[in-house]
C-alpha cells in the first residue's frame, strides 16, 4: 500500500538532547504526518535543529516527568489522530503502512466517528549491534495511536509510575502488524546506567506507596528475571547480546530491590513531588 501525502495525524515527541537518534524518528514519520509536535526540556546538543529542519513545532518545557509530560504533549496535538513516540523510537517502513492503512478513507472516516474509543498498539523492538533483538523483550505491545477526541474526552491518557509509563485507553487497543525500532542504547554500558537510575526511581515509588524491600526479594527477584528474559523469552537466541539482555534485567531488578532495602533501612520518605529524571538526559 502507498500514501500519497499526510495523513490527518499528530506525532508527539518528548525530547531532550535526542540527537543520537531522533533525526531516525523525524525522517520515518515526516511522510504521513500533518503535524509533527515536539515538547522539548532543554536540548542543546542539535536536536532544535533537527526539528526545524523537519518542520516540527516546538514547544519548550520543563521536565515533568515521565506520565505528565507526554500527557501534556499528548494534550497539545491538534490532528484527529495522535501517534506518541519516544526520541528514540521510529516506526519501520511495515508499521509505517500499517498505519496509513489503518488512517486511510474510508477505514479512517468510520473509526474517526466510531462511539466507542479507538486506540493501536505498536509492538517495540530493541535494536543493538546493528540488528533487532527478535526475543528478548519480546512481544512488547505499546499503545502508542489514538484519537484526538478519545484524549479530549479523558477516555485516552498517559498513566502508570514514573519511568514505567503507559498510553491508557477506555478501550482494548487494536494491534498493528510492523515494527516500531527502539534505538535504546548504544552499548550494554549505557543501558546497564539508565538501569541504575530507574532502579532508584521505581524504588522511590514503591517506598512512597508503603512497600519495603526483603532479603528475600533481594535473593530471588534478580534470578527470576534473568530466567524470565533467557528461558521463558528465548534471549538466547539472539545470541550474546540476548544474554547481556538478559543480564540487564537481571541487575535491575537486584539495584531496585537494594535501593528499596536503603530507603527501609534509613527510614527515609522520598519526596513525593520530585519528577523522574528525563531519559535523555541521563
Amino acid at each position: 500500500m502507498t500514501h500519497a501525502g499526510p495523513l490527518p495525524l499528530s506525532v508527539a515527541i518528548v525530547c531532550k538532547d535526542g540527537a543520537r537518534t531522533i533525526a531516525r524518528t523525524l525522517d520515518a514519520v515526516r511522510p504521513i504526518a500533518a503535524e509533527i509536535l515536539a515538547l522539548d526540556s532543554g536540548s542543546t546538543d542539535g536536536t532544535l535543529d533537527m526539528l526545524a529542519r523537519a518542520g516540527a513545532r516546538v514547544v519548550p518545557t520543563e521536565w515533568l516527568g515521565h506520565v505528565r509530560t507526554k500527557q501534556r504533549a499528548l494534550e497539545a496535538c491538534s490532528q484527529p489522530w495522535v501517534l506518541c513516540l519516544d526520541a528514540d523510537e521510529s516506526p519501520e517502513p511495515d508499521l509505517i503502512e500499517a498505519i496509513a492503512g489503518a488512517l486511510a478513507w474510508p477505514a479512517a472516516e468510520q473509526l474517526a466517528t466510531a462511539p466507542e474509543p479507538v486506540a493501536f498498539a505498536l509492538n517495540r523492538k530493541v535494536w543493538y549491534a546493528g540488528r533487532f533483538l527478535n526475543h528478548a523483550w519480546q512481544p512488547e505491545w505499546r499503545t502508542r495511536l489514538v484519537r484526538g477526541r478519545d484524549v479530549a474526552a479523558g477516555l485516552a491518557a498517559w498513566a502508570g509510575t514514573d519511568p514505567h509509563d503507559a498510553l491508557r485507553t477506555a478501550a482494548a487497543p487494536r494491534r498493528l502488524r510492523g515494527t516500531l525500532r527502539h534505538d535504546s542504547f548504544a552499548t550494554f554500558a549505557e543501558q546497564l546506567g539508565k538501569q541504575v537510575r530507574y532502579a532508584g526511581i521505581q524504588a522511590g515509588h514503591m517506598a512512597r506507596r508503603g512497600d519495603r524491600g526483603s532479603l528475600a526479594s533481594l535473593l530471588i527477584s534478580p534470578p527470576g528475571a534473568f530466567l524470565k528474559q533467557l528461558v521463558l523469552k528465548a534471549a538466547w537466541r539472539d545470541g550474546w547480546a540476548g544474554w547481556l539482555a538478559a543480564a540487564c534485567a537481571a541487575q535491575q531488578a537486584l539495584c531496585k530491590h537494594a535501593a528499596l532495602i536503603e530507603l527501609g533501612r534509613a527510614e527515609q520518605r522520598p519526596d513525593a513531588g520530585g519528577a523522574a529524571a528525563h531519559p535523555d538526559n541521563t
